[in-house]
Protein backbone atom coordinates (compact mmCIF):
# COMPACT_ATOMS: atom_id res chain seq x y z
CA UNK A 1 0.00 0.00 0.00
CA UNK A 2 2.54 2.51 1.05
CA UNK A 3 4.27 2.35 -2.56
CA UNK A 4 1.14 4.26 -3.91
CA UNK A 5 0.65 6.21 -1.01
CA UNK A 6 1.66 9.19 -2.77
CA UNK A 7 -1.31 8.79 -5.06
CA UNK A 8 -3.55 8.75 -2.27
CA UNK A 9 -5.08 12.26 -1.12
CA UNK A 10 -3.82 13.75 2.08
CA UNK A 11 -6.79 12.06 4.48
CA UNK A 12 -5.70 9.07 3.65
CA UNK A 13 -2.60 9.84 4.01
CA UNK A 14 -3.18 10.87 7.43
CA UNK A 15 -5.02 7.77 7.93
CA UNK A 16 -2.32 5.82 7.03
CA UNK A 17 -0.13 7.77 9.80
CA UNK A 18 -2.33 7.24 12.51
CA UNK A 19 -2.66 3.72 11.90
CA UNK A 20 1.29 3.43 11.90
CA UNK A 21 0.91 1.48 8.14
CA UNK A 22 4.13 4.35 7.28
CA UNK A 23 6.17 6.79 9.55
CA UNK A 24 6.01 10.60 8.80
CA UNK A 25 9.69 10.11 7.96
CA UNK A 26 8.95 6.86 5.47
CA UNK A 27 5.81 9.13 3.95
CA UNK A 28 8.17 12.11 3.53
CA UNK A 29 10.85 10.21 1.96
CA UNK A 30 8.25 8.47 -0.62
CA UNK A 31 7.76 12.36 -1.40
CA UNK A 32 11.40 13.23 -2.22
CA UNK A 33 11.90 10.73 -4.51
CA UNK A 34 8.84 11.50 -6.41
CA UNK A 35 9.94 15.34 -6.69
CA UNK A 36 13.79 13.95 -7.17
CA UNK A 37 11.95 11.83 -10.45
CA UNK A 38 9.75 14.82 -11.37
CA UNK A 39 10.43 16.91 -14.56
CA UNK A 40 7.48 19.28 -14.64
CA UNK A 41 10.00 22.30 -11.96
CA UNK A 42 7.23 22.44 -9.52
CA UNK A 43 9.30 22.44 -6.74
CA UNK A 44 11.93 25.15 -6.62
CA UNK A 45 13.54 25.04 -3.49
CA UNK A 46 13.93 22.07 -0.89
CA UNK A 47 14.20 22.09 2.89
CA UNK A 48 15.37 17.84 3.28
CA UNK A 49 17.00 18.21 6.70
CA UNK A 50 14.71 20.20 8.57
CA UNK A 51 12.27 18.25 6.87
CA UNK A 52 13.42 14.75 8.02
CA UNK A 53 13.74 16.59 11.41
CA UNK A 54 10.06 17.52 12.11
CA UNK A 55 8.75 14.11 10.40
CA UNK A 56 11.46 12.86 13.38
CA UNK A 57 9.59 14.96 15.94
CA UNK A 58 6.28 13.90 14.62
CA UNK A 59 6.79 10.37 14.42
CA UNK A 60 8.22 10.73 18.09
CA UNK A 61 5.18 12.32 19.14
CA UNK A 62 2.78 9.44 17.80
CA UNK A 63 4.61 7.12 19.87
CA UNK A 64 4.30 8.78 22.78
CA UNK A 65 0.37 9.85 21.74
CA UNK A 66 1.00 13.12 21.54
CA UNK A 67 -0.29 14.08 18.26
CA UNK A 68 -0.39 18.16 18.10
CA UNK A 69 -2.79 19.09 15.42
CA UNK A 70 -4.90 18.00 12.59
CA UNK A 71 -1.94 17.53 10.11
CA UNK A 72 0.36 16.22 12.62
CA UNK A 73 3.21 14.54 10.48
CA UNK A 74 2.24 15.54 6.32
CA UNK A 75 4.63 16.75 4.45
CA UNK A 76 3.38 19.97 2.42
CA UNK A 77 5.01 22.21 0.36
CA UNK A 78 4.45 25.94 -0.15
CA UNK A 79 4.25 28.26 -3.10
CA UNK A 80 7.03 30.62 -2.94
CA UNK A 81 5.68 33.70 -2.23
CA UNK A 82 5.41 32.89 1.52
CA UNK A 83 8.08 33.65 3.36
CA UNK A 84 9.41 30.65 5.21
CA UNK A 85 11.94 30.28 8.27
CA UNK A 86 15.89 29.69 7.52
CA UNK A 87 14.47 28.80 3.99
CA UNK A 88 14.94 31.05 0.81
CA UNK A 89 11.98 32.21 -0.11
CA UNK A 90 12.12 34.17 -3.83
CA UNK A 91 8.20 34.87 -4.92
CA UNK A 92 10.14 33.93 -8.35
CA UNK A 93 12.11 37.49 -8.54
CA UNK A 94 15.98 37.54 -9.01
CA UNK A 95 15.80 40.63 -6.49
CA UNK A 96 15.07 37.99 -3.69
CA UNK A 97 17.23 35.22 -5.10
CA UNK A 98 19.18 35.16 -1.48
CA UNK A 99 16.70 36.05 0.68
CA UNK A 100 16.04 33.67 3.79
CA UNK A 101 13.53 34.94 6.01
CA UNK A 102 13.89 34.83 9.99
CA UNK A 103 10.66 33.92 10.47
CA UNK A 104 7.66 32.11 9.00
CA UNK A 105 4.74 33.62 7.20
CA UNK A 106 1.37 33.34 9.68
CA UNK A 107 -0.28 31.40 7.16
CA UNK A 108 3.02 28.97 7.56
CA UNK A 109 3.49 28.98 11.29
CA UNK A 110 -0.22 27.82 11.15
CA UNK A 111 0.51 25.07 9.67
CA UNK A 112 3.81 23.81 11.23
CA UNK A 113 1.59 24.42 14.90
CA UNK A 114 -1.14 21.73 13.20
CA UNK A 115 2.17 19.47 12.77
CA UNK A 116 2.74 20.11 8.75
CA UNK A 117 6.05 19.00 7.41
CA UNK A 118 7.30 21.55 5.15
CA UNK A 119 9.80 19.66 2.59
CA UNK A 120 9.73 22.59 0.09
CA UNK A 121 8.97 25.82 -2.28
CA UNK A 122 6.85 25.87 -5.10
CA UNK A 123 7.38 27.64 -7.95
CA UNK A 124 5.56 31.31 -9.04
CA UNK A 125 5.94 33.99 -11.50
CA UNK A 126 8.03 37.05 -10.33
CA UNK A 127 6.31 38.99 -7.61
CA UNK A 128 3.02 36.25 -8.47
CA UNK A 129 2.43 38.68 -11.33
CA UNK A 130 1.59 36.98 -14.29
CA UNK A 131 -1.13 34.17 -15.47
CA UNK A 132 1.76 32.15 -16.52
CA UNK A 133 3.95 30.21 -14.25
CA UNK A 134 7.75 31.16 -15.33
CA UNK A 135 10.55 33.45 -14.23
CA UNK A 136 14.44 34.02 -14.87
CA UNK A 137 15.31 32.31 -11.65
CA UNK A 138 14.07 28.88 -11.89
CA UNK A 139 12.11 28.93 -15.21
CA UNK A 140 8.55 27.47 -16.12
CA UNK A 141 6.39 24.84 -14.38
CA UNK A 142 4.90 22.31 -16.94
CA UNK A 143 1.51 20.96 -16.70
CA UNK A 144 1.39 17.60 -15.63
CA UNK A 145 -1.88 16.52 -18.30
CA UNK A 146 0.80 18.34 -21.17
CA UNK A 147 3.48 20.33 -21.20
CA UNK A 148 2.70 22.26 -23.77
CA UNK A 149 0.10 23.39 -21.95
CA UNK A 150 0.25 26.66 -19.15
CA UNK A 151 -0.08 25.92 -15.21
CA UNK A 152 -1.88 28.73 -14.89
CA UNK A 153 -0.41 31.59 -12.53
CA UNK A 154 0.41 32.55 -10.34
CA UNK A 155 0.30 29.48 -7.79
CA UNK A 156 0.88 27.41 -10.54
CA UNK A 157 4.03 25.47 -8.83
CA UNK A 158 1.48 24.62 -6.00
CA UNK A 159 -1.16 23.09 -8.56
CA UNK A 160 1.37 21.54 -11.02
CA UNK A 161 2.96 19.77 -7.79
CA UNK A 162 -0.37 18.70 -6.19
CA UNK A 163 -1.58 17.55 -9.26
CA UNK A 164 1.82 15.50 -10.43
CA UNK A 165 1.52 14.17 -6.80
CA UNK A 166 4.77 15.39 -5.47
CA UNK A 167 2.98 16.90 -2.49
CA UNK A 168 -0.51 15.97 -0.71
CA UNK A 169 -1.46 19.52 -0.37
CA UNK A 170 0.35 22.86 -1.04
CA UNK A 171 -0.57 26.71 0.03
CA UNK A 172 -1.37 28.89 -2.51
CA UNK A 173 -2.39 32.56 -2.41
CA UNK A 174 -5.19 34.53 -4.71
CA UNK A 175 -5.70 38.20 -5.84
CA UNK A 176 -6.91 37.79 -9.55
CA UNK A 177 -7.98 34.34 -9.79
CA UNK A 178 -4.43 33.40 -9.07
CA UNK A 179 -4.78 29.92 -6.94
CA UNK A 180 -7.90 28.72 -8.76
CA UNK A 181 -6.90 29.43 -12.67
CA UNK A 182 -4.06 27.08 -11.88
CA UNK A 183 -6.54 24.72 -9.82
CA UNK A 184 -8.69 24.33 -12.90
CA UNK A 185 -6.03 23.62 -15.40
CA UNK A 186 -4.29 21.55 -13.62
CA UNK A 187 -6.91 19.41 -12.37
CA UNK A 188 -6.62 19.81 -8.57
CA UNK A 189 -9.09 21.70 -6.05
CA UNK A 190 -8.53 24.62 -4.93
CA UNK A 191 -9.64 27.13 -1.97
CA UNK A 192 -9.66 30.52 -1.52
CA UNK A 193 -11.63 30.54 1.76
CA UNK A 194 -13.23 34.36 2.68
CA UNK A 195 -11.31 37.41 3.16
CA UNK A 196 -9.52 37.85 6.63
CA UNK A 197 -9.77 34.11 7.23
CA UNK A 198 -6.22 33.67 6.73
CA UNK A 199 -3.65 35.80 7.52
CA UNK A 200 -1.41 37.23 4.68
CA UNK A 201 1.56 38.60 6.57
CA UNK A 202 4.56 37.28 5.04
CA UNK A 203 3.46 37.21 1.76
CA UNK A 204 5.59 38.68 -1.13
CA UNK A 205 4.62 40.91 -1.92
CA UNK A 206 4.57 43.42 0.01
CA UNK A 207 8.12 43.83 0.30
CA UNK A 208 9.82 40.86 3.00
CA UNK A 209 9.03 43.02 6.82
CA UNK A 210 5.78 44.32 5.72
CA UNK A 211 3.23 43.88 8.32
CA UNK A 212 0.38 44.73 6.15
CA UNK A 213 -0.79 43.44 2.38
CA UNK A 214 -2.94 44.07 -0.17
CA UNK A 215 -7.00 44.25 1.04
CA UNK A 216 -7.87 41.15 -1.37
CA UNK A 217 -4.75 38.64 -1.75
CA UNK A 218 -6.07 35.86 0.61
CA UNK A 219 -4.00 32.51 1.59
CA UNK A 220 -5.60 29.29 0.81
CA UNK A 221 -4.93 25.39 -0.17
CA UNK A 222 -4.80 23.24 -2.95
CA UNK A 223 -5.01 19.26 -2.99
CA UNK A 224 -7.04 16.44 -4.61
CA UNK A 225 -9.79 16.17 -2.53
CA UNK A 226 -11.97 18.54 -1.01
CA UNK A 227 -11.52 16.61 2.60
CA UNK A 228 -7.74 17.97 2.44
CA UNK A 229 -9.30 21.47 1.90
CA UNK A 230 -11.30 20.78 4.87
CA UNK A 231 -8.51 19.69 7.02
CA UNK A 232 -6.09 22.47 5.86
CA UNK A 233 -9.00 25.11 6.36
CA UNK A 234 -8.86 24.16 9.67
CA UNK A 235 -5.18 24.42 10.43
CA UNK A 236 -4.75 27.43 8.83
CA UNK A 237 -7.88 29.25 10.63
CA UNK A 238 -6.64 27.60 14.01
CA UNK A 239 -4.41 30.74 15.43
CA UNK A 240 -0.57 29.16 16.58
CA UNK A 241 0.49 29.40 20.33
CA UNK A 242 2.65 32.51 19.05
CA UNK A 243 -0.34 34.28 18.13
CA UNK A 244 -1.80 34.50 21.68
CA UNK A 245 -5.37 35.44 20.90
CA UNK A 246 -8.19 34.58 23.05
CA UNK A 247 -10.84 33.96 19.73
CA UNK A 248 -11.13 30.69 17.48
CA UNK A 249 -12.57 30.67 14.23
CA UNK A 250 -15.93 28.40 14.28
CA UNK A 251 -17.22 27.47 10.59
CA UNK A 252 -20.51 25.54 11.16
CA UNK A 253 -20.42 22.45 9.29
CA UNK A 254 -23.34 22.86 6.38
CA UNK A 255 -27.02 21.66 7.84
CA UNK A 256 -28.32 20.83 4.31
CA UNK A 257 -27.91 17.88 2.56
CA UNK A 258 -27.26 18.24 -1.02
CA UNK A 259 -30.64 17.48 -2.63
CA UNK A 260 -31.47 20.20 0.07
CA UNK A 261 -29.90 23.58 -1.24
CA UNK A 262 -30.75 25.70 -3.58
CA UNK A 263 -28.40 26.04 -6.34
CA UNK A 264 -27.83 28.71 -9.28
CA UNK A 265 -25.93 28.16 -11.74
CA UNK A 266 -24.52 31.37 -13.72
CA UNK A 267 -23.77 29.26 -16.96
CA UNK A 268 -22.74 32.09 -19.44
CA UNK A 269 -22.38 35.89 -20.11
CA UNK A 270 -21.68 37.55 -23.45
CA UNK A 271 -18.68 39.61 -21.73
CA UNK A 272 -16.77 36.59 -20.96
CA UNK A 273 -18.00 33.78 -23.24
CA UNK A 274 -16.76 30.12 -22.65
CA UNK A 275 -15.91 26.90 -24.85
CA UNK A 276 -18.24 24.55 -25.91
CA UNK A 277 -16.07 22.23 -23.54
CA UNK A 278 -16.74 23.90 -20.52
CA UNK A 279 -20.38 24.62 -21.25
CA UNK A 280 -20.99 20.51 -21.66
CA UNK A 281 -18.83 20.29 -17.95
CA UNK A 282 -21.56 22.61 -16.64
CA UNK A 283 -24.41 21.09 -17.92
CA UNK A 284 -22.87 17.81 -16.54
CA UNK A 285 -22.89 19.35 -13.20
CA UNK A 286 -26.68 20.59 -13.98
CA UNK A 287 -27.32 16.61 -14.90
CA UNK A 288 -25.53 15.15 -11.93
CA UNK A 289 -27.41 17.60 -9.09
CA UNK A 290 -31.03 17.17 -10.59
CA UNK A 291 -30.87 13.19 -10.92
CA UNK A 292 -30.12 13.22 -7.00
CA UNK A 293 -33.20 15.81 -6.58
CA UNK A 294 -31.10 19.43 -6.19
CA UNK A 295 -33.01 22.47 -7.02
CA UNK A 296 -30.81 23.75 -9.95
CA UNK A 297 -32.23 27.47 -10.93
CA UNK A 298 -30.30 29.43 -14.26
CA UNK A 299 -29.14 32.89 -13.45
CA UNK A 300 -28.03 35.76 -15.22
CA UNK A 301 -26.10 36.19 -12.25
CA UNK A 302 -26.57 38.59 -8.55
CA UNK A 303 -24.26 41.40 -10.35
CA UNK A 304 -23.20 42.92 -13.68
CA UNK A 305 -20.17 41.17 -14.51
CA UNK A 306 -18.71 44.70 -16.16
CA UNK A 307 -19.63 46.81 -13.83
CA UNK A 308 -17.87 44.12 -11.29
CA UNK A 309 -14.99 43.45 -13.52
CA UNK A 310 -14.29 47.25 -13.82
CA UNK A 311 -14.56 48.16 -10.22
CA UNK A 312 -11.90 44.61 -9.49
CA UNK A 313 -9.70 46.60 -12.21
CA UNK A 314 -9.80 49.44 -10.19
CA UNK A 315 -9.45 48.48 -6.72
CA UNK A 316 -6.34 46.17 -7.94
CA UNK A 317 -4.45 48.48 -9.72
CA UNK A 318 -4.83 50.87 -6.40
CA UNK A 319 -3.72 48.22 -3.56
CA UNK A 320 -0.56 47.42 -6.07
CA UNK A 321 0.85 51.12 -5.67
CA UNK A 322 1.41 50.34 -2.06
CA UNK A 323 5.37 49.91 -2.29
CA UNK A 324 5.98 51.75 -5.42
CA UNK A 325 9.10 53.88 -5.40
CA UNK A 326 8.62 57.83 -5.04
CA UNK A 327 10.09 58.10 -8.11
CA UNK A 328 7.77 55.59 -10.13
CA UNK A 329 4.58 57.23 -8.28
CA UNK A 330 5.60 60.29 -9.65
CA UNK A 331 6.12 59.39 -13.15
CA UNK A 332 2.99 57.42 -12.96
CA UNK A 333 1.76 60.76 -12.04
CA UNK A 334 2.57 62.61 -14.38
CA UNK A 335 2.00 60.69 -17.19
CA UNK A 336 -1.80 60.54 -15.77
CA UNK A 337 -2.30 63.96 -15.79
CA UNK A 338 -0.73 64.05 -19.91
CA UNK A 339 -3.62 61.94 -20.39
CA UNK A 340 -6.41 63.06 -23.02
CA UNK A 341 -9.99 63.34 -20.87
CA UNK A 342 -11.40 60.96 -24.05
CA UNK A 343 -8.21 58.40 -24.18
CA UNK A 344 -9.42 55.22 -22.84
CA UNK A 345 -7.26 52.58 -23.29
CA UNK A 346 -6.30 50.09 -21.48
CA UNK A 347 -2.71 51.91 -20.50
CA UNK A 348 -5.21 55.37 -20.04
CA UNK A 349 -7.53 53.37 -17.43
CA UNK A 350 -4.32 51.31 -15.85
CA UNK A 351 -2.78 54.69 -15.29
CA UNK A 352 -6.15 56.53 -14.07
CA UNK A 353 -6.55 53.65 -10.94
CA UNK A 354 -2.72 53.98 -10.28
CA UNK A 355 -3.03 57.42 -9.54
CA UNK A 356 -6.55 58.10 -8.46
CA UNK A 357 -7.14 60.38 -5.27
CA UNK A 358 -7.88 58.68 -2.10
CA UNK A 359 -11.31 60.35 -2.22
CA UNK A 360 -11.81 58.26 -5.92
CA UNK A 361 -10.61 55.40 -4.02
CA UNK A 362 -13.29 55.85 -0.83
CA UNK A 363 -15.84 56.03 -3.52
CA UNK A 364 -14.84 52.67 -4.77
CA UNK A 365 -14.96 50.99 -1.59
CA UNK A 366 -18.56 52.43 -0.75
CA UNK A 367 -19.46 50.85 -4.62
CA UNK A 368 -17.95 47.37 -3.60
CA UNK A 369 -19.92 47.54 -0.06
CA UNK A 370 -22.97 47.96 -2.65
CA UNK A 371 -21.79 45.13 -4.33
CA UNK A 372 -21.25 43.25 -1.56
CA UNK A 373 -24.96 43.68 -0.53
CA UNK A 374 -26.09 42.44 -4.08
CA UNK A 375 -24.77 39.43 -3.22
CA UNK A 376 -25.86 39.13 0.32
CA UNK A 377 -29.53 39.63 -1.05
CA UNK A 378 -28.68 37.02 -3.78
CA UNK A 379 -27.70 34.09 -0.98
CA UNK A 380 -31.05 34.72 0.89
CA UNK A 381 -32.79 32.68 -2.44
CA UNK A 382 -29.91 30.68 -3.09
CA UNK A 383 -27.34 28.61 -1.24
CA UNK A 384 -24.21 28.33 -3.53
CA UNK A 385 -23.77 29.56 -7.37
CA UNK A 386 -21.71 27.87 -10.30
CA UNK A 387 -20.27 29.45 -12.46
CA UNK A 388 -17.66 28.78 -15.22
CA UNK A 389 -13.76 28.37 -13.60
CA UNK A 390 -12.58 29.97 -16.86
CA UNK A 391 -13.82 30.02 -20.70
CA UNK A 392 -11.34 27.45 -21.44
CA UNK A 393 -9.23 24.31 -20.56
CA UNK A 394 -5.16 25.69 -20.33
CA UNK A 395 -4.29 27.43 -23.38
CA UNK A 396 -0.69 26.91 -24.84
CA UNK A 397 2.36 27.55 -22.35
CA UNK A 398 3.71 31.30 -23.03
CA UNK A 399 0.64 32.54 -25.27
CA UNK A 400 -0.52 35.85 -24.72
CA UNK A 401 -3.76 35.31 -26.40
CA UNK A 402 -7.21 33.71 -25.22
CA UNK A 403 -9.14 31.89 -27.73
CA UNK A 404 -12.49 30.94 -26.91
CA UNK A 405 -13.80 28.29 -29.88
CA UNK A 406 -12.06 30.52 -32.93
CA UNK A 407 -12.46 34.36 -31.47
CA UNK A 408 -9.72 35.85 -30.39
CA UNK A 409 -10.14 37.33 -26.73
CA UNK A 410 -8.24 39.78 -23.90
CA UNK A 411 -5.75 37.59 -22.29
CA UNK A 412 -7.36 38.88 -18.75
CA UNK A 413 -10.25 36.86 -19.43
CA UNK A 414 -9.13 33.92 -18.12
CA UNK A 415 -10.06 35.72 -14.69
CA UNK A 416 -13.23 36.82 -15.50
CA UNK A 417 -15.06 34.54 -13.72
CA UNK A 418 -12.93 34.34 -10.70
CA UNK A 419 -12.68 37.98 -10.28
CA UNK A 420 -16.51 38.13 -9.56
CA UNK A 421 -15.24 37.15 -5.91
CA UNK A 422 -12.10 38.44 -5.45
CA UNK A 423 -12.83 41.90 -4.55
CA UNK A 424 -15.71 40.71 -2.38
CA UNK A 425 -14.05 38.83 -0.13
CA UNK A 426 -16.48 35.46 -1.27
CA UNK A 427 -15.42 32.42 -0.38
CA UNK A 428 -15.02 30.30 -3.98
CA UNK A 429 -13.81 26.89 -4.71
CA UNK A 430 -12.85 25.37 -7.63
CA UNK A 431 -13.48 21.69 -8.34
CA UNK A 432 -12.30 19.26 -11.71
CA UNK A 433 -15.13 17.90 -13.05
CA UNK A 434 -14.57 16.59 -16.77
CA UNK A 435 -11.76 16.40 -19.40
CA UNK A 436 -11.48 17.54 -22.65
CA UNK A 437 -10.92 14.39 -25.72
CA UNK A 438 -7.27 15.21 -24.93
CA UNK A 439 -7.29 14.66 -21.20
CA UNK A 440 -7.18 18.37 -20.63
CA UNK A 441 -9.09 19.06 -16.96
CA UNK A 442 -12.08 21.00 -17.17
CA UNK A 443 -13.18 22.66 -13.28
CA UNK A 444 -16.21 24.78 -12.34
CA UNK A 445 -16.61 27.58 -10.04
CA UNK A 446 -18.49 27.15 -6.77
CA UNK A 447 -19.36 30.69 -4.88
CA UNK A 448 -20.85 31.28 -1.58
CA UNK A 449 -21.61 33.93 1.12
CA UNK A 450 -19.37 34.60 3.54
CA UNK A 451 -17.99 32.09 5.62
CA UNK A 452 -19.87 29.75 3.86
CA UNK A 453 -16.09 28.11 3.44
CA UNK A 454 -17.29 24.48 4.88
CA UNK A 455 -20.61 24.67 3.48
CA UNK A 456 -18.80 24.36 -0.16
CA UNK A 457 -16.65 21.83 0.99
CA UNK A 458 -19.16 19.36 1.63
CA UNK A 459 -20.82 19.79 -1.61
CA UNK A 460 -17.73 19.17 -3.62
CA UNK A 461 -17.54 15.90 -1.16
CA UNK A 462 -21.31 14.92 -2.20
CA UNK A 463 -20.43 16.15 -5.94
CA UNK A 464 -17.12 13.86 -6.24
CA UNK A 465 -18.77 10.76 -6.54
CA UNK A 466 -21.08 11.55 -8.94
CA UNK A 467 -19.03 12.70 -11.92
CA UNK A 468 -17.08 10.50 -14.40
CA UNK A 469 -14.52 8.98 -12.76
CA UNK A 470 -11.64 10.96 -15.35
CA UNK A 471 -12.32 13.82 -12.49
CA UNK A 472 -12.75 12.04 -9.46
CA UNK A 473 -10.05 12.60 -7.08
CA UNK A 474 -8.00 9.72 -5.55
Amino acid sequence: MTNGLTSQPAHLQLRALDRREISSRELLDLHLERIDASTVNAVVTRDDDAARQAARAADDRRVHGERTGVLDGLPLTIKDSFETANLRTTSGSEDLKDHVPKQDADAVTRLRHQGAVIMGKTNTPAYCQDLHTDNTLFGPTLNPHDPARTVGGSSGGPAAAVAAHLTPADLGSDLAGSLRLPAHYCGVYGLRPTHGLVPARGHIPRPPGWLTSSDMVTPGPLARHPRDLDLLLAALTTPSASENTPWRVDLSAPNKSIDQLRIAIWAEDPNCPVDRATTKALASIETALSRIGAVVRHTAGPVNLVDSTRLFEQLLHATATATSSDEAAAEELAASRALKDDDTSPRAGFLRHRTQTHRTWLRADEERARLRENWQRFFIEHDVLITPAAPTPAIPAGSRTLVVDGHERSFFDQTGWSNLASHIGLPSLVIPVAKTLEGQPIGVQIVGPPYADRALLALADELTPLLQPSAQAS
